[in-house]
């Protein structure tokens, strides 16, 4: 583009200037430091005939004196330090430098925490180019109102970036505008669990107040800016064109001083951009879904054709919170969590049972683990909030519903659960425990309202061991070794579980919450050790409680977070089904699962929304044994 295309048309020697050429008038809505006293009286306008855009060092002169003049009050008192400062060109300046070191930082701000370094801002982002040459062709009202939706897009970017660091911290993926502000109490949560109530209060007292200051500033920095463009609009377009070409230089010869990241930024355009598309995306695959729930093979099947396998069996379905292949794999975690899964393996063949493992790939990570388990029970993906409430609202199949339709009695037990939760309905469960009625009279652990030994002793006197009972279907999530994994109980013996009293002093003997996540190590540390604890309550659960008839399917339902899992870390967790019976190992052959309880690091890896299918097919009437 060249320079003659953006300076300000000049009129014929012998023609008047016309009303567009002339100077406007400065608008109410511009803030007072946008024009400073000398700018006013030196700088030439945008519209200014005037050879030259540059003011002289006199008229400079000029102009301080008249700061001195113009400010004195009505008894003509001199203006005081402060004002004097604030009014000087200097301080004008300054403030002018700022904005622009705003503007330029929100628009190389990272979405990902490992990128807020100098490094992340050693670039050049192409909207500074784009912006500067729009700015300087519109009008100067035109200017005023770009600037300012401008300025509150980038506040509002920052604040949806700041979110997506956490997201992807704690989830593995970034925060959707859409759906995910209701998740923002169970982050509220760990900040409480972690740091305590009044440090939680405080973040969300500092959080309310960057979400009103952020666009704030960030208007003001871009409105000052665009006044700076509107008086040296030249300048500007030279500008322009440099910080173009030099971006164009450096995406064709693709520079990075960081690696991985390229000189040539054009983050906030493509990030405004797939927040859109992420957006339009979400409304498309609301339809969808509602799709993908009528496809169901097993809609209609009669409860008779249904899980004819495992008549007579008490099938239970055992959630381990976080039980992730991390746990398996990882070199500071491996060693304790595999000596459990061994010595349980041994344990359970010498009481009769066998065990078969596997891999599922689970749609979250870190958390929600709401969305884990209606994937594993629904055979659909549910991998957000959006599906989450569209499936609970509808008719889909669930495994328990399909055991109910068998004629298993269906009960959940939710030791985390602190309210209703209208959503057992659409499972099919006929009775729910939860916080509220398991008795539980003991100190909390970490997140979990009771140890989970606590809840499987229970368990067995509500439900397991009541005589004339049906066969139970139960889902019962454990969760001991949900974040953040301090304090955490330890296993002591079934007799002396009582009411819960007992734990108290095993409460008082761990590292507090703020003690454990002072250090990474030591979160890795009590992760590990609270799977092992599940782990180890669990298989001595089967050893000392579980009869002939029992049929155990425990996996996990997601990985932790990055903070245990690092980078990269896949979505994978272990599954595992236990048995007596021969015959139901046997249907399971086509699986190629590993035996034991721990599955190999080969060991076949299915997508969890397809277990649903899988498992109604091989332990239904229409499977064969192979």
């Amino acid at each position: 583009m060249q320079q003659t295309d953006l300076a300000d048309p000049q009129p014929k020697p012998d023609e008047p200037a016309t009303p567009d050429e002339a100077p406007p008038a400065e608008p109410t809505a511009l803030p007072e430091e946008l024009t400073t006293p000398s700018e006013e009286s030196t700088a030439p306008s945008e519209e200014s005939t005037a050879p030259s855009e540059e003011p002289t060092a006199s008229s400079g002169d000029e102009s301080d004196r008249a700061v001195l003049e113009d400010s004195a009050d009505s008894t003509g008192k001199p203006p005081g330090r402060v004002r004097r400062l604030v009014r000087s060109p200097r301080f004008q300046t300054g403030l002018t430098v700022l904005a622009c070191v705003i503007v330029f930082a929100a628009l190389l701000y990272p979405n990902v925490l490992k990128r807020l370094n100098p490094g992340g801002f050693a670039r050049i982002p192409i909207e500074a180019g784009l912006g500067i040459a729009l700015l300087i062709l519109v009008p100067r009202r035109v200017r005023v109102v770009l600037a300012s939706i401008g300025g509150i897009v980038l506040g509002l970017l920052i604040i949806e970036k700041s979110l997506d660091m956490g997201w992807f911290e704690t989830l593995a993926r970034p925060f959707d505008p859409i759906l995910d502000w209701e998740l923002l109490g169970d982050a509220y949560g760990f900040a409480r669990d972690v740091y305590g109530p009044g440090w939680a209060y405080a973040a969300i007292a500092g959080i309310a107040l960057l979400v009103l200051l952020v666009p704030a500033l960030t208007t003001w920095a871009v409105l000052r800016v665009a006044a700076l463009l509107g008086r040296f609009r030249k300048i500007s377009a030279y500008t322009a064109g440099g910080v173009t070409a030099v971006w164009l230089v450096a995406l064709l010869l693709g520079l990075q001083i960081v690696p991985k990241v390229p000189v040539a930024a054009r983050s906030t355009v493509t990030y405004a951009w797939d927040r859109v598309t992420q957006a339009k995306a979400g409304i498309a695959n609301e339809a969808k879904f509602a799709e993908e729930v009528k496809v169901d093979p097993f809609k209609d099947t009669p409860g008779d054709k249904l899980l004819t396998a495992l008549r007579g069996k008490d099938v239970i379905f055992t959630f381990v919170e976080s039980y992730g292949r991390n746990a398996l794999e990882a070199p500071e975690l491996a060693p304790g969590v595999n000596a459990v899964l061994a010595q349980g393996t041994t344990k359970l063949q010498q009481s009769g049972f066998a065990g078969r493992s596997g891999w599922l790939t689970s749609p979250t990570f870190g958390g929600n683990s709401w969305l884990a388990h209606s994937t594993l029970l629904s055979g659909l993906w549910i991998n957000n909030q959006g599906r989450y409430r569209n499936l609970t609202a509808s008719d889909r199949l669930t495994i328990p519903y399909s055991f109910k339709r068998a004629g298993w009695d269906t009960v959940s037990v939710m030791p985390g659960a602190t309210r209703a939760w209208p959503e057992g309905t659409f499972y099919g469960y006929n009775r729910v425990w939860d916080s509220r009625n398991l008795g539980y009279q003991g100190p909390k652990f970490s997140w979990a309202p009771m140890p989970d030994q606590y809840t499987l002793k229970q368990f067995t006197e509500l439900e397991y061991k009541k005589p004339g009972r049906q066969p139970l279907m139960v889902e019962m999530p454990l969760v001991s070794s949900h974040t953040p994994w301090a304090p955490i109980p330890e296993f002591i013996e079934w007799d002396a579980v009582g009411d819960g009293s007992v734990y108290a002093d095993i409460a008082k003997n761990q590292k507090t919450k703020a003690e454990t996540w002072a250090f990474s190590r030591r979160v890795k540390k009590a992760y590990g050790d609270s799977i092992e604890y599940t782990l180890t309550t669990l298989i001595d659960w089967v050893k000392n409680y579980a009869d002939d008839n029992l049929v155990l399917v425990f996996l996990g339902d997601h990985q932790p977070s990055k903070a245990v899992s690092g980078e990269n870390a896949s979505h994978d967790v272990p599954i595992t089904i236990v048995t007596k019976d021969g015959a139901l190992l046997e249907r399971m052959n086509a699986w190629n699962w590993s035996e034991g309880l721990k599955p190999a690091t080969d060991a076949p890896v299915w997508p969890m929304n397809t277990f649903r299918d899988q498992f109604l097919t091989t332990f239904g009437s229409q499977s064969t044994p192979h």
